[in-house]
């Protein structure tokens, strides 16, 4: 019972209680959806990943925090603007333009006080509320997540994210009750959701020039998150093949060294 009650409390301190704990009876499966960035040589689509981080800017920013993203990851190696020109990312023009973009809160002064600056590589993005109490009041009483880790922190992660994203819109069931404020959801735990749809046809105009079309638009933003909470995939994967194919050389000499050593006690 102790050790449930630190799991509870862990789980509610990290904003990861978006999601009731509740029965999850009658919540709907999430589609499938084949991920570029999916199995053992998947990368992540440099052009979604800036997409993505144009939707969260965009769109979710205003209720959803990335708490431990910080500007400098999204020019290091595997991020969205990974340059051979700059590979210290605190020397990545992008990215210190999009730092230089939001106001941080720094101090205290020599005063004193507090100050706000332009952010530097360095800032993590800064929270759309100063606290959780705050962001509650402004949300009718419900807490937005923290989307650092949010695709690791829900079952079926990406898929269910992406499903979630799509699944407003439809007809309410009769055994369903939808309080004022409140928005109908197959795919969320009870099927009722706090959230009110994000995602819309043409909400935004993408920098490339690319579609915005809802299908488009969820899987970009889920492939920004599923980087935001495993930003050195590729480079584990990398790793991964290579200690596969050392293993399998490795295996090969053992083999043949254990043939060599036998063979002369046989004859």
């Amino acid at each position: 019972m102790k050790m449930t009650r630190i799991l509870v409390a862990a789980v509610a301190a990290l904003g990861l209680s978006g999601i009731a704990w509740a029965s999850t009876a009658g919540q709907r499966a999430p589609e499938h959806h084949h991920w570029h960035n999916a199995g053992p040589f998947g990368t992540f689509d440099r052009q979604a990943l800036q997409r993505g981080l144009q939707i969260y800017q965009e769109v979710c920013s205003s209720c959803h925090s990335l708490d431990l993203v910080h500007f400098r990851n999204l020019g290091e190696a595997g991020g969205p603007f990974e340059s051979e020109e700059f590979p210290n990312a605190n020397d990545n023009a992008i990215v210190m333009q999009i730092a230089a973009s939001y106001m941080i809160e720094d101090g205290p002064d020599d005063a004193g006080d507090m100050f706000e600056r332009p952010g530097v590589p360095s800032d993590a993005f800064p929270a759309p509320f100063a606290n959780p109490q705050q962001a509650r009041g402004s949300n009718g009483g419900a807490l937005p997540p923290d989307l650092s880790l949010i695709v690791k922190a829900r079952s079926h992660g990406a898929d269910y994210i992406r499903s979630l994203l799509l699944g407003y819109g439809e007809e309410v069931p009769h055994d369903v009750t939808i309080a004022p404020g409140k928005h109908y959801n197959p795919y969320f735990a009870g099927g009722v959701i706090a959230m009110a749809p994000p995602l819309s046809e043409g909400l935004i105009t993408y920098a490339d020039g690319t579609e915005p079309s809802m299908e488009q638009m969820a899987e970009d933003i889920v492939t920004f998150l599923t980087w935001a909470g495993d930003p050195h995939m590729e480079a584990r994967k990398q790793m991964g093949v290579m200690v596969l194919i050392y293993l399998f050389i490795f295996a090969i000499l053992v083999y043949l060294a254990y043939r060599q050593i036998w063979a002369n006690v046989k004859h």
